[in-house]
C-alpha cells in the first residue's frame, strides 16, 4: 500500500489512463510497453485476474489459485487485500520491483509531475534502493488475516513441538528438555545452568508471537481454579500488544505432556 502510494503521488494523467479506476494497472501496462521485465509483471497479473474471475463463477469456490512466483511455491486463496495490491504484490514476490521502479524513476519525466516523489533527484533513488531488501526475500509463507487474531494454544504448541522433534536424533544436544526442570539453590554447575536456560527459552517461546512482545514471565505460580481443588503450578506471563496488556497462565502439566485426563 505504501508503495503504491509512492507510485501514484503526482501521476500524469497521460500515465494513469483517463477513464482507468485502477492507476496503477495502468501504469504497469504502460511501462510493460518499453519495459520487458514489467510486461511480464503485466502478463502474471493478467493470469492471476483470470483465475480470480474463474474462482468467483465457481458455485462453491473450490478451485484454488495458482500463485504468482516461482513453481514451487504454494499459496492460498488470494485475499481481498491481496488482490487489492495485486501488482505491486506480484512484482514483489518475482522479485523484480525495485527493478521496475529503478526503470521509473530513470524515465520519470515520461509518468510524472516535476513535483512527484519519483521525480525527485533523492527520494525517487532512494524508493527504488529500499525495495532491493524486499525483493531479495522468498516468500513461501506469506502470513493471513487470521494469524493477526489467533494466537495457537499452548496444547497446540506442544504438539508441534514434539512432531518437529521426532525428526530429530534422541540425543541431539540441541533438544530441549522437560519443562519440569527445577534449577537447585546451590552453587551449581554449568550443565544445569544451560537445561535451566534452555527450558526457560521454550516456555517463552509459546508465549511469543508476532503481534504481542513478552514483558515479564514466571514458572510454577499456584493457582486454584475451583475450591474444592488443589493449587496448580503454571507459567505466568505478561504481554503487551499495540492496544492492551494481557495476563497468562498455562499449568505446568499441559506443558510437559502429563495432563491426562485431568480437568
Amino acid at each position: 500500500g505504501v508503495v503504491e502510494a509512492c507510485l501514484l503521488h503526482m501521476l500524469k494523467r497521460r500515465a494513469a489512463g483517463f477513464l482507468r479506476t485502477d492507476k496503477v494497472a495502468a501504469l504497469f501496462t504502460k511501462v510493460g510497453k518499453t519495459y520487458t521485465v514489467a510486461g511480464d509483471i503485466c502478463k502474471k497479473v493478467q493470469e492471476l485476474q483470470q483465475q480470480v474471475e474463474s474462482r468467483k463463477n465457481q458455485p462453491n469456490g473450490q478451485e484454488p489459485l495458482k500463485r504468482q512466483g516461482s513453481a514451487t511455491s504454494r499459496s492460498p486463496v488470494l485475499t481481498p487485500q491481496a488482490i487489492k495490491h495485486l501488482w505491486v504484490r506480484t512484482a514483489l514476490i518475482e522479485k523484480v520491483l525495485d527493478k521496475i521502479v529503478q526503470y521509473i524513476v530513470d524515465n520519470c519525466s515520461k509518468y510524472y509531475e516535476k513535483e512527484a516523489l519519483l521525480a525527485d533527484p533523492v527520494c525517487g533513488p532512494i524508493l527504488a534502493s529500499l525495495l532491493v531488501g524486499p525483493c531479495a526475500l522468498e516468500y513461501t509463507k506469506l502470513k493471513t488475516a487470521d494469524h493477526y487474531w489467533t494466537d495457537p494454544s499452548a496444547d497446540e504448541l506442544v504438539q508441534r513441538h514434539r512432531i518437529h522433534g521426532v525428526h530429530g536424533r534422541q540425543d541431539s544436544p540441541a533438544k530441549r528438555p522437560a519443562l519440569g526442570i527445577r534449577k537447585r539453590h546451590s552453587s551449581g554447575s554449568a550443565s544445569e545452568d544451560r537445561f535451566a536456560a534452555s527450558a526457560r527459552e521454550y516456555v517463552e517461546s509459546l508465549h511469543q508471537n508476532s503481534r504481542t512482545h513478552l514483558l515479564y514471565g514466571k514458572n510454577n505460580v499456584l493457582v486454584q481454579p475451583k475450591d474444592d481443588l488443589e493449587a496448580i503450578p503454571g507459567y505466568l506471563s505478561l504481554h503487551q500488544s499495540a492496544e492492551s496488556l494481557t495476563l497468562k497462565w498455562t499449568p505446568n502439566q499441559l506443558m510437559n505432556g502429563t495432563l491426562g485426563d485431568s480437568e
